[in-house]
């Protein structure tokens, strides 16, 4: 019990964007906006594939869990981020922002795996569609979801006690409106090597092998589609990735857009890495719903008629 025996605040202060406080107010609105656009979108997607046969078919399947894993993170970041930006109420208990701080970093690798099955399902699609059924069963696809479940919650584990062995006496306020782990462990005065090189390790091991697999099957899906004689089967093959392509962009661009800030912006002012952490935790689950709505016909067509029930 000693090891956790150490210096630290009872709470954190958590911080808005740094030098536009004046601005939160204003900031609120557009912010509420995202999270209903997030949450409802989302809501609405799951509910489609529940309610409709059509969509019970292992695309659609990982899409439900991309979007319960947009929900999950945005729930996760709403209540700090709300109460920061409407109400000024900054202040949030040490054991609660680790709770958030592993919650939030969990459904960020969900959603890293999930887009890395959503590939694999793509692959198999295009690239051997007549085993496309005897693959991709209920079964394996429940157990892809139990997979990337278990990695996020079994790598993430030791984050929050790597956190709580470190004595934290230079400030207790925070540099966005939710507890990451970067931003907490800058807090310590002590030597925050083994953190630093676990969080490498995490980032490395799954956000990197994952992008490395999803650009490897488009390979694979690109080599295989320029193998078709026809121009039109091509576009159509190609077409069914759109969305999924759309997404990958969503999440992993703005992801990396903070580590090159991160590591090469460090004399940019502070809001710019506050906004580009923003960005990454906001926009995937914003768009999401937007570019499955837009992008997947037969969405849309369950969505109108899930309303079209509702009306009747």
């Amino acid at each position: 019990m000693g090891l956790f025996n150490v210096t630290r605040p009872a709470s954190f202060l958590l911080t808005g964007i740094p030098g536009l406080e004046n601005l939160h107010s204003w900031l609120a609105g557009p912010l509420c906006v995202m999270y209903a656009v997030a949450l409802g979108g989302n809501t609405v997607i799951l509910q489609a594939i529940r309610v409709e046969p059509s969509l019970h078919a292992p695309m659609y399947y990982f899409l439900s869990m991309l979007s319960f894993s947009d929900v999950a993170m945005s729930m996760a970041t709403l209540p700090t981020v709300l109460r920061t930006f409407c109400f000024d109420a900054r202040s949030i208990a040490f054991d609660a922002c680790l709770v958030q701080m592993f919650l939030i970093h969990s459904f960020s690798m969900m959603e890293s795996g999930i887009l890395l099955a959503m590939s694999f399902d793509r692959y198999v699609a295009i690239c051997d569609p007549l085993h496309y059924a005897t693959v991709l069963t209920n079964e394996f696809i429940a157990g892809m979801g139990l997979s990337v479940t278990a990695r996020s919650f079994i790598t993430l584990f030791p984050l929050p006690f790597l956190i709580k062995r470190l004595p934290i006496c230079r400030s207790n306020v925070l540099s966005h409106s939710y507890c990451l782990h970067p931003d907490m462990m800058k807090l310590a005065c002590a030597d925050i090597t083994a953190n630093s090189i676990y969080g490498l390790f995490v980032l490395m091991s799954t956000f990197g092998m994952d992008l490395l697999f999803i650009f490897l099957s488009y390979v694979l899906i690109l080599r295989s589609v320029m193998a078709i004689a026809s121009h039109e089967e091509r576009l159509k093959a190609l077409n069914t990735c759109v969305s999924h392509i759309l997404a990958v962009l969503a999440f992993y661009v703005p992801m990396i857009g903070v580590s090159t800030v991160h590591r090469f912006g460090k004399h940019a002012p502070r809001y710019i890495h506050v906004l580009m952490s923003n960005i990454y935790l906001f926009v995937p689950p914003v768009l999401n719903p937007l570019i499955y709505s837009a992008k997947t016909k037969e969405i849309r067509r369950a969505i109108f008629r899930m309303f079209h029930r509702i009306k009747l």
